[in-house]
């Protein structure tokens, strides 16, 4: 449904920015969108979400300041600048469409992509 891209590594300090595009055929133009991420051994935790307009955003406590949700929904792409990245932001990204509400858990997100992997070296 959806792909990511634009993980690596990076030291700290240093900046991302990750991508997530429908595939062909597909539009989440009219859907909420949002970024979790799974550190290794730990739970998917919701990192930020973006209304379909994208007038309306929310960040999870630990990224507000440094990560930046946004949309181009003529591309059908969302994106997440991630400034000041820090060890701690080690992890599998995966961004996810069509929230029921409560976006702050998984189980209420319909579409997930694949993830990208976020290492940053200390």
């Amino acid at each position: 449904q959806m792909v990511e891209y634009g993980g690596g590594l990076v030291q700290a300090g240093g900046s991302l920015r990750l991508s997530c595009a429908a595939a062909s055929g597909r539009t989440f133009s009219t859907y909420v969108m949002g970024w979790f991420r799974r550190a290794p051994g730990r739970e998917r935790v919701f990192v930020a979400a973006i209304s379909w307009g994208g007038g309306i955003t929310s960040y999870d406590d630990s990224v507000k300041g440094r990560f930046t949700i946004s949309r181009d929904n003529a591309k059908n792409t969302i994106y997440l600048q991630m400034n000041n990245l820090e060890p701690g932001d080690t992890a599998v990204y995966y961004c996810a469409a069509d929230s029921a509400g409560g976006f702050n858990y998984v189980a209420n997100w319909r579409y997930w992509g694949q993830g990208t992997q976020v290492t940053v070296s200390s």
